[in-house]
């Protein structure tokens, strides 16, 4: 093993050799016999050795579940505030998934809550766990319902293409990322032709669909949300109080029954094939400010506490008496704080 990786190391130092020593040093004839040797005995070292292989090229299934959960629990903890049960949820979810090597089915959690609460951010954080490259990996993949999917009349035209491209692209790497935003733009009955490879099949027509991962975000089923933290709210109880059990079943519900909504009387609900209904909680004031401080952090500013409090009473809240909850979460702290900044 010590002689293969010392040549494997002198192959790779004879390929790097040209870009760390001037040009003029070398005879050009000699380097590019020298160069031409060793990339061939660089090429069959390389090869043998995956993980040296997938740190210059990315890999499909290259980074350990083990890290991977490490990376989204710390990542988490870190960047998203007032969300308790995502962060809950969702790390127990994805860990579990990627740490069993038997699943019955592919992962589906299924994101829902008021713009700017976070939904989008966890999808990312999520992507950048699994894959170095988040979301720009080759392996994770995003759909837009108004971008993708924009013509009523064309609904089998994007079936046919969604099933392709989902079948296509677990061909190529079973560990793939499917992101479906915008749920509630989605056309009712679409969503229900990548039923197949959400179910518990082993295999169809030769490909297992066990390892993927299928995220939707949708702001469908917010008012739900947003009524079980009121009324926690007004019986004088904190939102870390509410649990999952509080709301899951009654946001499918809701999700389920409404006709705006992608998921509108859906098979992969009516099915029990999404895993995770996961709520993302309406964002306090408290929340909006935790939000300005990490992006002037994030921008490389001292954070002053006077701009800090000054974007967060810009934002308007609701319900219009209380005033508990920012309409648009932490959307719209990026544009503000460049009011704030001459950058």
């Amino acid at each position: 093993m010590r002689l293969r990786r010392g040549a494997l190391r002198a192959a790779l130092a004879l390929v790097l050799l040209p870009l760390l020593t001037p040009a003029a040093a070398v005879e050009p004839i000699s380097l590019g016999l020298a160069i031409a040797g060793a990339a061939a005995s660089a090429l069959t070292g390389i090869i043998s050795y995956p993980r040296l292989y997938c740190y210059f090229r990315e890999c499909c299934l290259h980074r350990h579940e083990q890290r991977a959960a490490a990376a989204l629990r710390e990542n988490l903890d870190k960047k998203l505030f007032g969300q308790h049960l995502v962060s809950k949820v969702v790390v127990k979810a994805v860990r579990g998934f990627l740490n069993n090597t038997n699943a019955k089915k592919p992962l589906a959690l299924s994101l829902h809550g008021w713009t700017g609460t976070g939904k989008n951010f966890v999808s990312k954080i999520v992507a950048e766990s699994i894959y170095k490259r988040g979301l720009q990996s080759k392996y994770v993949h995003q759909f837009v319902a108004t971008l993708h999917f924009p013509h009523a009349h064309s609904i089998n035209l994007y079936k046919d293409q969604l099933q392709s491209w989902i079948r296509g692209n677990v061909s190529v790497c079973p560990r793939s990322l499917f992101i479906f935003d915008e749920m509630d733009k989605m056309h009712a009955g679409l969503i229900d032709s990548i039923k197949p490879f959400l179910d518990y099949y082993e295999l169809l027509d030769g490909v297992s669909y066990r390892q993927a991962i299928f995220i939707f975000l949708s702001n469908a089923g917010a008012e739900k949300i947003t009524e079980v933290a009121l009324d926690f709210w007004r019986n004088g109880r904190t939102r870390e109080d509410i649990q999952l059990t509080d709301i899951q079943n009654a946001l499918s519900v809701s999700v389920f029954n409404n006709k705006n909504s992608g998921f509108w009387h859906s098979t992969l609900i009516d099915r029990n094939l999404i895993d995770y209904f996961i709520p993302f909680l309406p964002l306090e004031y408290r929340h909006v400010k935790m939000c300005v401080r990490v992006e002037i952090e994030a921008r490389g500013y001292t954070v002053d506490e006077d701009i800090v409090s000054r974007i967060a009473d810009e934002m308007t809240y609701f319900p219009r008496e209380e005033r508990i909850y920012s309409d648009k979460g932490c959307k719209t702290v990026d544009a503000k704080l460049d009011y704030y900044y001459d950058f």
